[in-house]
């Protein structure tokens, strides 16, 4: 097999695959769409070809449109004459992991319907791209809950219970810091594993900040006496209009303020007009699932995420 990075005249090629396995998959128009803004490219588009120049598996990753490194994969295909799809898929991964820049393995989300355990054929589906994440050294498996909020669910009014306002980014950093303190956030745990909390919160800060959310959006919150409580992100991916992030201050946790910052947020978005807001949560953080119960967001999905050991960053 001849393993590679794609070029602007695969094109037509890379879009010749159908996918029909019951999980996540980048079709042609969503393709077409993130190579658009540049969510997808031809370099973080990789294939395997055979002696006679026939494709016979494809990877495609994706990026922030302004960022320099692939940062999740979005799909696998493998043609169906292949033997044994996972030793090729797995070595089309690691061939394109050993390119790619030097830093965390990029990782690997498999979008699932809710109960996708006891759907055979969902569940052939991610064993086999599960034991192809292991070999090309994503060993950590992380479950995330998928929400929605629609304007069937009533918009939250506002309790008083918080003031929010605008702010620095030097403020939203500091707060940034002191929330990653206990956090039950997978990914804000796996940051300060490598990363100290003052360049933890700052990373954060530059990945929301090329989000394509409006940062006009974002508010501090603070209680009535100006203690600072924490902060609401409203925020946007490509599907359009997130919760994206939102924390409470160590010392305010278990008072239910959580339940404030995700209102802000709500109500933020349906004053624009919002048809739907998507929100995750990792299946651990039964707070934050709880609270979106109870905001009348609808549990409609999974997210299933395979990624490199931490210490490995």
């Amino acid at each position: 097999m001849r393993i590679r990075p794609t070029v602007e005249s695969d094109l037509d090629e890379v879009l010749s695959c159908t996918v029909t396995a019951p999980v996540s998959w980048a079709d042609p128009d969503r393709y077409r769409r993130f190579l658009a803004d540049g969510s997808y490219r031809p370099a973080h588009t990789w294939i395997a070809e055979d002696e006679a120049g026939r494709l016979m598996a494809r990877a495609v990753w994706w990026t922030f449109p302004t960022g320099d490194r692939p940062l999740a994969l979005d799909c696998i295909w493998v043609d169906d004459s292949v033997a044994d799809p996972a030793a090729l898929a797995a070595e089309l991964l690691t061939t394109a992991h050993a390119a790619f820049p030097a830093g965390e393995l990029p990782e690997y989300h498999l979008f699932l319907p809710p109960a996708w355990r006891d759907d055979p054929a969902v569940l052939a589906a991610v064993e086999w791209r599960r034991d192809v994440a292991a070999r090309a050294g994503l060993t950590e498996e992380l479950e995330r809950l998928r929400y929605e909020w629609t304007p069937d669910a009533p918009v939250p009014a506002d309790s008083g219970r918080l003031v929010f306002s605008e702010a620095s980014d030097e403020e939203f950093v500091e707060v940034f810091r002191r929330v990653a303190a206990g956090s039950l956030d997978d990914d804000t745990r796996r940051g300060l594993l490598r990363l100290d909390p003052q360049a933890q919160a700052e990373e954060t800060l530059a990945d929301y900040l090329r989000m394509p959310g409006d940062r006009s959006w974002w508010r501090l919150a603070r209680t009535p006496e100006g203690v600072p409580a924490g902060f609401a992100l409203p925020s946007a991916n490509n599907g359009g209009p997130v919760v994206g992030y939102l924390g409470v201050v160590p010392e305010l946790r278990g008072r239910g303020l959580v339940d404030e910052l995700l209102a802000e947020i709500t109500r933020s978005h349906a004053a624009r007009g919002a048809a739907r807001i998507g929100a995750d949560t990792d299946f651990g953080n039964t707070p934050m699932a709880a609270s979106f119960d109870r905001a009348g967001y609808r549990n409609f999905g999974v997210r299933l995420v395979f990624s490199g050991p931490a210490s490995a960053a």
